[in-house]
């Protein structure tokens, strides 16, 4: 995996014949005819292309792109292809992309943000502030803001801003903060076996003006955390489980969606994805069939989970609410509560893999 920065739009040379990346690519020097680059359908950033047993795949942000693959020859080939249409800087293996640490220890692959979570710190003022041992003490809700508004709220927009952007390797912050751990990430396991799980829980009722709900997800291949998120739901939910099952409908369009993105990766994902939800009177309405007066107003969402499960393309499962690593997205948890599920995702600090 590489690292590459390029140009785009300036030729190396005043050649008129330059062959467009998405055709078919004829490599001057090594390849007669490499394959079609395929744009995925999942993420339209992504490029990847398999010849046989090799593949390739290319992740692009506007002048920066990240190249892996399981043959050096195929890359190198392709990157000498680059050079030779675009200016290119090859940056060499991974590890730094926008704002995102990587450093590759002997058991996989561990993320961080170290830097960008002190440049947070030192931009707040709080890079001498005494540290917490937890995010929020236990059972902490949002009440009715009293005091006076804002008169510049531009910093608290890009403290925001700053903290969501955090979240790509700092899960446990999304109902959180993070002076005592800058330094934490994700580890990614290099034997992880590919099955996907999937948590979702609800805060029912929890928003103060709206009394909307708040939806937390959590979803891992095996022991490798990929996808997670926390937001207020769009509606208001009538009982807890209708919540809940609002955040299972959610969930489902994720796992359907990561599936599709798999799949451009050339894994190809044949078992059912496990979701576990800790309301058993929503995991009922996902298993039955039959509508009544409770639950008419969320069909639209029970008949997109039932035809799921029916695929086969999900199963649901119960969790006790003790083991639900979804809480940490819409609840403040107690100190026990919050370390232990941060260690089930996977959170650890910079120097602790080895």
């Amino acid at each position: 995996m590489g690292l590459c920065r390029t140009s785009y739009g300036i030729p190396s040379g005043d050649r008129g014949d330059t062959p467009p990346v998405t055709g078919e690519i004829r490599h001057p020097y090594r390849l007669p005819l490499l394959p079609l680059v395929y744009q995925s359908h999942a993420d339209h950033t992504l490029f990847a292309y398999r010849k046989g047993d090799v593949f390739l795949s290319v992740l692009v942000y506007v002048d920066d792109l990240i190249l892996a693959g399981n043959n050096g020859t195929a890359c190198s080939s392709f990157k000498k292809y680059l050079n030779d249409c675009f200016k290119l800087k090859d940056l060499g293996p991974l590890k730094y992309f926008l704002g995102i640490e990587a450093a590759r220890v002997p058991r996989g692959l561990f993320l961080s943000q170290l830097k960008y979570a002190l440049d947070i710190l030192s931009e707040s003022a709080l890079s001498t502030s005494k540290p917490a041992e937890f995010s929020m003490e236990q059972n902490h809700s949002f009440a009715l803001a009293g005091s006076p508004l804002l008169s510049d709220p531009g910093p608290y927009w890009r403290l925001i801003g700053h903290l969501v952007y955090l979240t790509i390797t700092r899960p446990d912050i999304c109902y959180a903060y993070l002076k005592a751990s800058p330094g934490q990430g994700l580890f990614l396991p290099a034997d992880s076996p590919l099955q996907i799980y999937a948590f979702c829980d609800s805060d029912w009722a929890s928003c103060p003006l709206t009394r909307r709900s708040v939806t937390g997800y959590f979803v891992s291949l095996e022991n490798s955390p990929i996808l997670w998120r926390t937001k207020k739901e769009p509606t208001v939910s009538r009982s807890s489980a209708e919540a809940d099952y609002c955040s299972m409908a959610v969930t489902t369009c994720e796992l359907t969606w990561l599936k599709s993105f798999l799949l451009s990766l050339g894994v190809h994902h044949d078992r059912p994805m496990r979701l576990f939800c800790d309301n058993q009177t929503a995991l009922h309405i996902a298993s039955n069939p039959v509508f009544h007066e409770r639950t008419k107003h969320i069909e639209i969402d029970c008949h997109y989970v039932r035809e799921q499960l029916l695929a086969g393309n999900i199963s649901t499962a119960h969790v006790l609410t003790a083991q639900q690593v979804a809480d940490i997205f819409t609840k403040a948890l107690g100190r026990h509560q919050f370390h232990y599920l941060c260690d089930k995702f996977g959170i650890q600090n910079l120097h602790a893999p080895t």
